[in-house]
């Protein structure tokens, strides 16, 4: 069960109201990359884990993305909080009110639908979906996702504190940013407790191709870079352009076997709708701008 501390994890101290600004954490609380959509992440994968030492950390984990969401939400509602009273009881003119509520962003948004407090949107006022979640069920496929998840919220974070000036929030972001370190080691230890964890799920990839890097992208003198990404005794590399086509020793064409019934309809629709290269019939496009057949 879940139990609220009324206690932040992290104290938000933010120094003067800023909707514009508050409209950019949203990109965090409502985000693809958000906290809360880490949140539903780990929190499916930790309720579905075998594994009793990575449930705990995934609930651990999981319950912690949304003491962050707490976090990023009241630094949200703390940088609309005073254009949040001014809305509600016209503390304004109206000029300086809609220009308090369009001064950038989507803030006009943020203050006009959801009157100056954390809405599950992000930064461009779409709304959150469980469509971030991209759990697949299977550890080491999963692990690896976290690995990148958190990778991009602490880049997105990152961003954030490269746009404001208010010292309060760029610490509190600071914390958050270094949360998601933490939690990339964890899910990296984690992945690489399970000693068979490569190739990700059980079946076994096909020699003939597991270890081949296809140059595909050639510079005009057919050269390539070179890395250990695609050279060295693991790799087999392919820069001819005839080996890298019907790579399984086939034609390289695609067949299907077809039933009688099917083979002369194919051959029925093939035959009505069969073009003829020697017709130059006007059309409405050439009529349009005023050309006739020739």
């Amino acid at each position: 069960m879940f139990m609220h501390n009324k206690r932040l994890m992290y104290t938000v101290r933010v120094s003067e109201s800023n909707p514009k600004l508050g409209s950019l954490m949203l990109e965090q609380f409502g985000g693809p990359d958000g906290e809360l959509a880490a949140a539903m992440r780990y929190f499916t994968q930790g309720v579905a884990d075998e594994d009793p030492g990575r449930k705990d950390m995934l609930l651990d984990i999981a319950t912690e993305e949304l003491s962050h969401l707490e976090v990023i939400g009241s630094i949200v509602a703390m940088l609309c909080k005073g254009a949040r009273g001014e809305l509600a009881e016209a503390a304004k003119s109206e000029a300086d009110l809609f220009a308090t509520m369009t001064e950038g962003g989507e803030s006009h948004t943020l203050s006009l639908l959801y009157g100056g407090g954390p809405a599950l949107v992000n930064s461009a006022g779409v709304p959150w979906t469980a469509a971030y979640v991209d759990t697949k069920g299977e550890p080491t496929c999963d692990l690896r996702s976290n690995i990148a998840a958190e990778a991009r919220a602490k880049i997105i974070y990152e961003r954030l504190i490269n746009v404001t000036d208010d010292p309060g929030v760029k610490e509190a972001l600071g914390f958050l940013m270094t949360r998601e370190i933490a939690h990339q080691k964890s899910f990296e230890k984690a992945l690489y407790s399970i000693e068979k964890n490569f190739p990700p799920g059980k079946l076994p990839g096909d020699d003939r191709f597991s270890d081949t890097y296809y140059d595909m992208s050639q510079d005009d003198d057919g050269d390539g870079f070179r890395g250990s990404w695609n050279s060295g005794p693991g790799w087999e590399f392919v820069d001819d352009r005839e080996k890298q086509a019907a790579v399984d020793g086939g034609d390289g064409s695609a067949t299907v076997k077809l039933g009688k019934a099917q083979k002369t309809a194919l051959e029925n629709l093939s035959k009505r709708t069969a073009s003829n290269p020697d017709a130059d019939p006007t059309t409405g496009a050439e009529l349009g701008r005023g050309m006739t057949q020739h």
